[in-house]
């Protein structure tokens, strides 16, 4: 049985589950992590407060810099006020597959 990913490839790019760490000293992405339930999601920290979508926007810069995407190939799927957010990212699956992978070992 392979280990859980938080990413998940759909037709039109990719599911990325991720853990934001708000008010941080630097915006930082900071690897894959097995959270307590066995599930995985990518730690990110953003310098951004949590106020007005400001942390949401400095994600999805941050994750499209990362990604070699432009921002509007991201959107926020689900958890606009969670901690625990999931971004869709368009493009093409296997492109995204490597540069996902490359970010679970940061």
């Amino acid at each position: 049985m392979s280990s859980p990913s938080f990413y998940t490839l759909v037709p039109d790019g990719a599911r990325i589950t991720l853990r934001v760490t708000p008010n941080a000293s630097a915006d930082r992405l900071e690897g894959a992590q097995t959270r307590a339930d066995g599930s995985c999601a990518l730690a990110v920290r953003v310098c951004a407060p949590p106020d007005k979508g400001a942390a949401n926007s400095a994600v999805i810069s941050l994750l499209a810099k990362a990604l070699t995407l432009p921002k509007s190939a991201l959107s926020l799927s689900s958890g606009q006020t969670s901690r625990t957010k999931v971004i869709l990212a368009r493009g093409e699956p296997g492109v995204l597959r490597t540069a996902l992978e490359s970010l679970a070992d940061r």
